[in-house]
């Protein structure tokens, strides 16, 4: 039914990855091979491309279904349907952002300071080019194919650069004057696919099986064993995604307690469950969460 593409680069590990936890496993007779299968019957074609095509490829209803940035979209200037981020790039759940960076030792300290003929060099030259029309700057804006931070400061004036922590940046001697942009990955697809009933609820479903497998990566489940006396004092401090589920334990006036908590909670968590009379504590890793 569906014709999925997805990116190639930075973006195919996590992806991959993305796609296997969800129980949509990509398979492929070796790493180079662009053509791919999903064992899936709502899914019949898979391509792996670089995500700079493909919101065009999208656009163009070449693909029913994609995965690429929000950074690719807006440099090309496809039109197709967003249905929904997906929190992960090429190493963490943060957004990248396309910044304007110079040298760290230049006086230009906003977009502005920029003067009529700086040379931009970046890899998003139609983002690049409206963004700094829009702070009244007319740029020589160069496409880069890459290595873009080493052109600075002989062969351009500043360069437009995508970054997770601008730890890179930095490392390469360059300062951030501004952000163009807040890009996430994205599953999109053609107006053609959306407007289709029974594509459409395909795509929701795959959508629902993308996302569960990212929210459990921030989650796990705790089971834990507590005597009736410290029940309140345990549960006061327990989070969950509703309430705890709390069952009598056969026999004794115990109950066993289990909930769905953030993981980046959990080392602070577990000490203070115990503290508070919690025994026989089990933490758990998650596949799924589909509320």
């Amino acid at each position: 039914m569906l014709r999925l593409v997805l990116p190639k680069g930075s973006l195919e590990r996590p992806t991959l990855e993305l796609f296997e936890a969800a129980d949509l496993a990509v398979r492929r007779r070796s790493d180079v091979d662009y053509r791919a299968s999903i064992d899936d019957p709502r899914i019949d074609e898979v391509r792996i491309l670089r995500p700079q095509e493909i919101p065009v490829y999208v656009a163009e209803g070449l693909f029913d279904l994609g995965v690429t940035g929000r950074d690719w979209i807006e440099e090309r200037g496809a039109e197709v349907v967003s249905l929904g981020v997906l929190p992960y790039s090429k190493a963490t759940d943060r957004p990248i952002r396309v910044v304007l960076a110079v040298d760290a030792g230049s006086p230009i300290q906003a977009v502005e300071d920029l003067p009529a003929g700086a040379r931009v060099a970046t890899e998003y030259p139609n983002l690049t080019e409206r963004f700094l029309l829009d702070h009244g700057v007319k740029a020589d804006v160069r496409l880069s194919y890459g290595a873009t931070e080493a052109k600075i400061p002989d062969i351009a004036d500043a360069v437009v650069e995508i970054t997770e922590t601008g730890r890179a940046l930095r490392a390469a001697g360059l300062r951030i004057v501004a952000e163009v942009l807040s890009s996430y990955t994205e599953l999109v697809a053609s107006k053609e696919a959306a407007a289709d009933p029974a594509k459409a609820h395909a795509m929701h479903q795959i959508r629902t099986l993308l996302q569960g497998a990212l929210d459990a990566r921030r989650n796990v489940l705790v089971k834990l064993n507590v005597a009736a006396a410290h029940l309140d004092a345990v549960i006061e401090v327990l989070p969950s995604m509703k309430s705890p589920t709390v069952s009598q334990l056969f026999g004794t006036d115990g109950f066993a307690l289990e909930a769905v908590v953030p993981k980046s909670t959990i080392n602070t968590l577990i000490p203070e469950l115990k503290e508070r009379g919690a025994t026989d504590l089990i933490e758990l890793p998650l596949s799924k969460i589909v509320p």
